[in-house]
């Protein structure tokens, strides 16, 4: 029996490969020569902007392989407007496969935002797209693909808005943006994961290890569960960047002693969240996602994929190193802030790989003491209580966890930096610095962020996402909807939303919830906004991680006036 399934599966397998030997095959595939990309980004501006993308070489320390360029560099250029211009962007790809490029953080016509499926069809090879749209805001954002796996390989880059009324609040701006390079290819790593999502992770912890007691490891054991389950790819696999440089490549930023300099911190990776600090010199957070937010003084903080913290810093004569740390401490990027021309900055040290608590697996109420080691077994049947979630959560072979006492966790500062002794940036801290207009809530819901690490399954309730027309998220248009998400594993989802900006309920009055486009939902832990849905047509909404939105972490947000003024 096993000899015919084999051969059946053999025999199948063959047809696939016959098939996919009919398909075109990249230049890159046949081992063609292909350009180098530069490290780095150009700039560009104007009413007229033209993006090409195509299949480059990319190189950074000792790691090399394929990329996707734009204009020829990795990152892409540069984009920088002005609020109220006009604007025509040209993309054509060269690629030999689909592509696309949404812009992350700008509000714009739904067909304009870059997501194939959902709001245009792609960009097929050869053809040229025009994006056309007014400029109706300003700050700090990002442009990155939507069409497979492209992301990773290099198709991003920067946003600079300057704001209609010149900003007296700095000297010298720099844009600080922070990704990865590997030279493996984006779906073998998807493969990998999907093979053993511990596949990455050199940095397990063993039954020996540490502060752990014998009934914390067993607990863990127990529940098929690593403490060190941090980041599902790591520095084995990547070289962390900034601006397009690995830490070999001694990127300097200049500036002269006394000067305040405002750095656009954007998170452009695929799968980081980075822990962001300059030592010794303290930022004034000013903006959070493109957005004015009260100044908020801190020694570090920690950037959720696809969000965007401006800062203001004087350095002190000398040179600085500027660090962004993974997660899960595997590997930093590294730029030197300096006044003397040439002079490199000594980074720290990678600090200790942190470890997830009780709170990380939604039981930060729980008394783990009291709890005793005979009451192990029932803690495991309580992370998967499916009785615990509402009736609309699917629960399937998608749904491997369930937080028991999941909390609002808007004051962590972030895995690993919640027992450090400087100041770290917290989601409560943030205020928005106009007031937003005062708008009682009309409808609640509640979404739950559904995984399976074992066999790295991701969704929403349960549905992981497989076509536009299912059954996608309704809004009325200007409808004031409370949205709280509830994270039912133990890794943190950065959750996007296009074409909007919602209230983060933070803590702060009403009238100054700070708005962003991005939130970091904590493991076992929830996060709730306030969306006035005022932009009509049919939105992405997903987990920013590149790999969990591939897996099924993506739904469509529809805002469409209600018919005869109800609510569905």
């Amino acid at each position: 029996m096993s000899i015919a399934v084999s051969r059946r599966r053999l025999i199948t397998s063959t047809v696939g490969l016959a098939a996919a030997a009919s398909l075109p095959v990249p230049a890159w595939a046949k081992g063609a020569s292909l350009p180098h990309a530069r490290r780095g980004f150009g700039e560009l501006s104007g009413e007229n902007i033209h993006l090409s993308i195509g299949d480059h070489h990319f190189m950074t320390g000792a790691r090399a392989g394929h990329a996707h360029a734009v204009n020829g560099t990795v990152p892409g250029p540069l984009i920088r407007l002005k609020e109220g211009q006009n604007l025509r962007l040209h993309v054509t790809n060269k690629l030999a496969e689909d592509s696309s490029i949404h812009w992350h953080g700008l509000l714009l016509p739904f067909q304009f935002d870059g997501v194939p499926g959902v709001s245009f069809p792609g960009i097929k090879p050869g053809e040229t797209f025009t994006y056309e749209f007014p400029i109706r805001q300003s700050g700090t954002y990002w442009w990155h693909s939507h069409s497979g796996l492209q992301e990773q390989a290099g198709l991003y880059g920067p946003i600079v808005i300057e704001s209609a009324e010149p900003d007296p609040r700095y000297d010298r701006d720099y844009v600080v943006l922070l990704s990865e390079f590997t030279p493996m290819h984006p779906h073998d790593i998807m493969r990998k994961l999907k093979v053993g999502e511990h596949y990455f992770n050199r940095q397990m912890q063993t039954a020996t290890d540490g502060e752990m007691s014998g009934a914390d490891r067993r607990m863990w054991g127990k529940m098929r569960m690593n403490p060190r389950d941090i980041s599902d790819v790591t520095g084995m696999a990547y070289t962390f960047l900034i601006n397009g440089h690995g830490p070999a490549d001694n990127l300097q930023l200049a500036f002269k002693p006394g000067e305040r300099v405002r750095l656009r911190v954007i998170n452009g990776s695929a799968m980081t969240f980075f822990n962001v600090r300059i030592p010794g010199v303290p930022m004034t957070v000013i903006a959070a996602d493109g957005i004015d937010v009260a100044d908020v003084v801190v020694d570090e903080f920690q950037i959720g994929v696809a969000e965007t913290y401006d800062v203001i810093v004087t350095p002190p004569d000398g040179s600085h190193a500027l660090v962004a740390e993974a997660m899960d401490r595997s590997g930093m990027g590294i730029a030197s802030l300096t006044s003397h021309p040439g002079h490199i900055a000594t980074p720290p040290p990678l600090r200790e790989v942190p470890t997830l608590t009780m709170a990380d697996m939604g039981m930060g109420m729980m008394d783990h003491s009291a709890m005793g080691h005979g009451d192990m077994g029932g803690m495991d049947h309580s992370m998967r209580d499916k009785s615990l979630v509402p009736d609309d959560v699917e629960v399937g072979p998608g749904v491997d966890m369930i937080a028991p006492m999941p909390v609002d966790r808007m004051d962590f500062s972030g895995l690993g930096l919640d027992k450090v002794k400087h100041r770290v940036l917290r989601y409560t801290d943030l205020k928005a610095k106009r007031m937003n207009p005062h708008r009682m809530v009309e409808r609640e819901l509640e979404i739950h962020l559904t995984g399976n690490m074992e066999r790295y399954m991701w969704s929403f309730d349960g549905k992981a996402f497989s076509a536009v027309t299912d059954n996608p998220i309704r809004f009325g248009y200007d409808e004031r909807v409370r949205v709280k998400l509830v994270n039912d594993t133990m890794m943190a989802h950065p959750i996007h939303l296009h074409g909007h900006f919602f209230e983060l309920v933070n803590g702060a009055d009403h009238l100054h919830q700070p708005l962003k486009h991005t939130v970091v939902v904590q493991p076992g832990g929830t996060a709730t906004f306030d969306l006035t849905a005022n932009e009509p047509g049919d939105w992405a909404f997903h987990c920013h991680l590149l790999y969990h939105m591939h897996a099924g972490m993506m739904q469509v947000v529809t805002v469409r006036p209600f018919p005869h003024g109800g609510h569905h």
